[in-house]
């Protein structure tokens, strides 16, 4: 499996060449989630779990990868992440399952496993 950490790095070369050339979009978007994911009844932390989750859910290559790297600077711990995965698959069944090779790759890259 390619590097996951390389993977994500793209993206964000992507997505800042797309701020670029679409400012009033992105920056709506970004407005969006920055109101979704600040703290309040829940934690950014957990939000980004459940984030990961949904991600792990629907196959999102680039959602997986965010919201695992965002969780773990919210401090979401390893064995946190790793229930998530659990959560992820008992509701979305075996694609969540094999979504999560994912999140193991890029906790081995970061040096959590």
């Amino acid at each position: 499996m390619e590097s996951q950490l390389d993977i994500f790095n793209d993206y964000l070369k992507q997505r800042d060449q797309n701020q670029q050339l679409m400012p009033g979009f992105i920056a709506t978007k970004n407005a969006l989630t920055d109101e979704a994911y600040k703290e309040g009844a829940l934690s950014s932390k957990v939000k980004r779990l459940m984030g990961l989750a949904v991600g792990l859910r629907v196959g999102c290559t680039l959602c997986i990868l965010g919201q695992t790297k965002l969780a773990l600077e919210a401090g979401a711990t390893k064995d946190e992440v790793l229930e998530t995965i659990s959560v992820a698959t008992a509701m979305g069944g075996t694609p969540a399952l094999a979504e999560s090779n994912r999140v193991i790759k890029l906790l081995e890259e970061l040096g959590k496993l």
